[in-house]
């Protein structure tokens, strides 16, 4: 079942165009990668899926019902979860204040921390009293992520969760988003530059260029050579 459907998403900001008639599906149970080099569209991709940059064409469809004018909270209560490039912790706060956030879109009988959050990143149970901004970059996009999840989200949105981390912990993150589709309820977006992470965890891949997908395919046909030509051209 497609849960989000982006058909031919343009996007300005003031005179430049960013996005150029982008379509973008993402199914549950399934991870689709969006690749590409910097400065290509990639985030300004993600920022109009969550709503923090408005369209000036196309349409986004989730679960069926049209989100294009929606705010960011409006998508928020819908199950769509963002953890950006940056991460964009509150870095005075602590470890479960930063969770707690989360909270936000949530009816208060949902209001608690998913038991996955601490099975997923323990560190962060061993961390709850710390501030955000003393945790490493690696702890830091654990956090980011862990947050996202207390949302309970249907989409996740991800914007290159490995950029600038430690080995050991880009593996536990994509054994983090394994667990996450094999739950076979959530979709998830995911924007990354580093392709032998992306081949291992993808089903489906979109390549991007000057604001546009220029090369998409699945994991049926995926061609890590190929992929990788298009993302040098």
């Amino acid at each position: 079942m497609t849960m989000l459907d982006a058909k031919a998403i343009d996007l300005h900001y003031g005179a430049a165009q960013a996005l150029r008639g982008v379509s973008l599906q993402a199914e549950v149970g399934e991870v689709t990668c969006v690749l590409g080099r910097n400065g290509v569209g990639k985030t300004s991709l993600l920022d109009a899926l969550a709503g923090q940059q408005p369209v000036s064409g196309g349409s986004i469809q989730w679960e069926g019902a049209d989100i294009t004018r929606l705010k960011p909270y409006e998508r928020a209560r819908r199950g769509i979860a963002y953890v950006p490039q940056g991460r964009e912790i509150f870095p005075l706060l602590t470890v479960e204040e930063n969770l707690k956030t989360g909270f936000g879109p949530l009816k208060r009988e949902h209001r608690n921390i998913p038991d996955d959050v601490f099975s997923l990143f323990p560190v962060l149970q061993s961390m709850l009293g710390r501030r955000g901004g003393d945790l490493s970059g690696g702890q830091q996009q654990q956090l980011a992520i862990g947050r996202a999840l207390v949302m309970r989200p249907k989409l996740l949105l991800l914007d290159e969760p490995t950029e600038g981390i430690q080995p050991s912990i880009i593996k536990d993150i994509g054994r983090a988003i394994s667990y996450l589709r094999n739950l076979g309820n959530i979709a998830i977006v995911l924007v990354e530059q580093y392709l032998d992470f992306a081949c291992e965890l993808g089903d489906n891949f979109a390549v991007m260029d000057r604001g546009a997908v220029k090369y998409a395919c699945d994991r049926s046909n995926l061609d890590a050579s190929e992929i990788s030509r298009q993302m040098a051209l």
